[in-house]
C-alpha cells in the first residue's frame, strides 16, 4: 500500500472513531480562515461535521487582519492563513510549534464583470495597458494578493496613475465588480471564481505572478485540542486535495 493510501486509510479510521462519540462529547471548533480559502472550506467543513459530529464555526477575513485579531486576544482553535503569517504566529506564541501544515496555493488573477469585454493581460505590457484603460481598479491593500498586485503596479511604473482610480475592495472584489463599483479587479483567482457574475480574465503574466501558500496551525489557546487536531488533519489530508483543486486552490 502506498504512503498516500496508508495516510488516507488511517485518517478514515480516525474520523470513523470520532464519529462514534456521543453527542455530549462533540466539540465546537473555532476556525479563523482567510477569505482566500473560503471557496473550498464550507464543503470540507460539512464533510468533517458529518463524519465526526463536531461543529465548526468559521470566521473569514483578510489574513493580515485575522492575524492582528489573534495578537489582540481573539481566541480560536484552528488558524488557516497565509504561510508566512502562521510562521509569525508560531514565533509569537499563538500557534503551537510543529503543527503548521501547508494545504493549498493560489495565484493572483484579474477579473471583470460577466458580459463585459475581457482585456488582454497576457504580457506585462498588455496588463499595463489594460489597467490604464480601466475606469476604476480594485484590490485590497491589506490582502496578500493586493500587496503583491501593488508591487506589480510599481514594477510596471503606473502606481501613481492607478492611485487616482483605485478602490479598496477589502474582501469584496468580486461583489464590487458585480455591483459595478469597479471595472477591473485583482485578487486570488479562487476568490474571483467563486462569485457569480464575475469572469476571470486570467492569471498575472509570467514574471509578475505571486503564488500564495495557505497553511493551517493549531492555536495555542485552543479549548478543544483533540478535535482541532483531527480537523487540521482532515483539511490537510488526501480527501481534501480534490476539493482544493476543483476550487482553483490546487497544489
Amino acid at each position: 500500500m502506498t504512503t498516500r493510501a496508508t495516510r488516507g486509510s488511517c485518517l478514515l479510521l480516525a474520523l470513523l472513531a470520532l464519529a462514534t462519540w456521543s453527542g455530549a462529547e462533540a466539540a465546537e471548533i473555532e476556525l479563523l480562515s482567510t477569505v482566500g480559502m473560503q471557496p473550498a472550506t464550507p464543503e470540507l467543513i460539512a464533510r468533517f461535521e458529518r463524519a465526526t459530529g463536531h461543529k465548526v464555526v468559521a470566521t473569514y477575513g483578510l489574513a493580515a487582519v485575522l492575524k492582528q485579531n489573534v495578537l489582540d486576544g481573539l481566541r480560536a482553535d484552528v488558524l488557516l492563513l497565509t504561510s508566512p503569517l502562521i510562521d509569525d504566529l508560531v514565533m509569537q506564541g499563538k500557534v503551537v510549534p510543529g503543527t503548521k501544515l501547508d494545504v493549498a496555493r493560489s495565484g493572483i488573477g484579474v477579473a471583470v464583470k460577466a458580459g463585459t469585454p475581457k482585456p488582454d493581460i497576457s504580457t506585462p505590457e498588455a496588463l499595463k495597458n489594460a489597467v490604464l484603460a480601466a475606469k476604476s481598479v480594485g484590490y485590497s491593500k491589506l490582502g496578500a494578493s493586493g500587496v503583491a498586485f501593488a508591487r506589480v503596479l510599481e514594477r510596471l511604473g503606473i502606481a501613481e496613475q492607478v492611485q487616482a482610480k483605485y478602490k479598496d475592495t477589502q474582501a469584496r472584489a468580486g461583489d464590487m465588480l458585480v455591483a459595478g463599483d469597479i471595472d477591473l479587479a485583482a485578487a486570488q483567482i479562487p476568490e474571483l471564481m467563486a462569485v457569480p457574475g464575475v469572469e476571470v480574465v486570467g492569471p498575472l503574466p509570467t514574471g509578475l505572478q505571486t503564488i500564495t501558500v495557505f497553511s493551517l496551525g493549531l492555536a495555542t489557546e485552543t479549548k478543544n485540542a483533540d478535535a482541532a487536531k483531527a480537523f487540521i488533519q482532515f483539511l490537510a489530508g488526501p480527501d481534501a486535495a480534490p476539493v482544493y483543486k476543483a476550487k482553483g486552490l490546487g497544489d
